[in-house]
């Protein structure tokens, strides 16, 4: 099944999701949320992203930089993550780096700071607990979609002067999604 991605004015975005505690629908449920990720041409997608209020990711490592072709993302898929509950224990150096989001089409910057190297402790698909060393791209992307969890977006970890640019600068397509999310909203309260 591929979901709706929420949009920035989805007030879902905003909230602090809930813990996992019940792994029986985890397995499909992290399936279906890589599909809708492999849809938008994504490299991870939280559940708050697809209107769920849980602190649960997918992530996945690409073998290859995908391309702006129609080739399938899956077919250059290294690792798949499953991120249920994560913890961050350990961070160390700062980095700064583009980033996106699903949940804002289209919107980047250049110069979102991250730790440049990890450790996590979380929970896989069948709640068995788990610890992650990552660095770079792959850290950055754990710790975009741990904020999802946090209802924090990406350019709230710019600092202050640039973050206000940022809002500044797509004042026009921010308000265009907000209308979308209200849309949506609607649309699936069938109302």
């Amino acid at each position: 099944m591929i979901y709706p991605i929420r949009l920035y004015g989805d007030p879902v975005l905003r909230r602090k999701a809930q813990p996992v505690r019940d792994f029986s629908r985890v397995k499909k449920l992290a399936e279906d949320m890589l599909e809708t990720m492999f849809e938008a041409r994504g490299v991870g997608l939280a559940a708050p992203q697809i209107g769920l209020s849980e602190r649960l990711f997918v992530a996945v490592e690409y073998a290859d930089e995908p391309d702006e072709e129609e080739r399938p993302l899956r077919d250059l898929v290294r690792r798949v993550y499953v991120v249920a509950n994560p913890v961050l224990l350990h961070q160390e150096g700062e980095v700064e780096g583009t980033e996106g989001c699903l949940s804002l089409p289209g919107l980047y910057s250049e110069e979102v700071p991250r730790a440049e190297r990890i450790r996590v402790a979380y929970q896989d698909e069948e709640g068995t607990p788990r610890t992650l060393e990552l660095e770079g791209y792959m850290a950055r992307v754990f710790q975009h979609e741990m904020d999802h969890l946090d209802g924090i977006l990406f350019f709230e970890r710019l600092p202050k002067a640039k973050r206000e640019a940022f809002l500044e600068e797509n004042r026009a397509e921010l308000a265009r999604m907000q209308k979308e999310a209200r849309a949506l909203l609607k649309e699936l309260s069938g109302r």
